[in-house]
């Protein structure tokens, strides 16, 4: 049956911890970064109650539950390439429409891996789902506020501030795994510190789950940045990673 949440509603019935289901997920990722269906899956099979812990500190909070009340989804905003577009040079949503059009990203990819890896769980809170599918929708968000690239380590990082920010034992998981890939396939970086000054960014950041993206698109991204408090990920920038090009302005590469 599901939980009943605040004044009474249904929220997402609990299921049980699946690590079998989990490690068979990460092996499959590990050998396709790709396949994101996988990180789905490993967050269901190892979430626990976390995914309902994080929505009811979310709606405590004035104002949240507008948030995902709106009639427009954060992913139709996203979609919106002209409107992007249209906004000031240097903000948040110029710099999140060169990032997804540089990495021929669409804001709406993740929805097919995230239904193909929850599978059949429950939400029976329309509410809780829609707060679920924002914070799917913020992940390419994160690499821009956060400054990661899309390469292998990159990925682990912005999952490392995800993390600081959740909780979720899932996605620690799937980093843990990461680190152990990178350590062998990357000699010479830190790939651990890497992952843990990401997840301390994380944890030090404004509660980004309750974070008006609609709002912040339009601002210049430095201001969004010191806003939400988002530290720069100085030792994922300085392993060369991401590359030069891609680097903020005035951080040197890795020689």
């Amino acid at each position: 049956m599901p939980r009943a949440g605040r004044k009474g509603k249904p929220m997402e019935t609990r299921r049980p911890y699946r690590p079998l289901e989990a490690f068979r997920a990460l092996r499959a990722l590990l050998r396709d970064k790709e396949d994101t269906a996988q990180v789905f899956r490993i967050i269901d099979a190892l979430g626990g109650p976390a995914f309902t812990k994080l929505y009811q500190r979310f709606r405590r909070l004035p104002g949240a539950l507008a948030l995902i009340e709106r009639e427009r989804s954060l992913c139709d905003v996203l979609s919106d390439r002209a409107y992007l577009a249209s906004l000031p040079e240097g903000s948040l949503g110029r710099a999140y429409l060169a990032f997804v059009e540089r990495e021929q990203l669409t804001a709406d990819g993740l929805v097919a891996a995230s239904e193909e890896g929850h599978g059949e769980r429950e939400i029976i809170d329309p509410l809780q789902r829609r707060f679920g599918e924002r914070l799917r929708d913020s992940h390419d968000l994160y690499h821009v506020l956060g400054q990661y690239g899309r390469d292998g380590m990159g990925e682990v990082c912005v999952l490392a501030f995800t993390h600081g920010i959740s909780g979720n034992p899932g996605i620690l998981l799937v980093i843990l795994g990461g680190i152990h890939k990178f350590r062998q396939e990357l000699p010479g970086q830190p790939v651990a510190a890497m992952a843990r000054q990401a997840w301390k960014i994380g944890r030090a950041a404004t509660f980004l789950p309750a974070a008006d993206w609609e709002a912040l698109l339009p601002q210049p991204l430095a201001e969004v940045r010191r806003q939400l408090n988002i530290g720069t990920p100085t030792l994922y920038h300085a392993s060369g990673l991401m590359g030069s090009e891609r680097l903020p302005q005035g951080m040197p590469a890795a020689a």
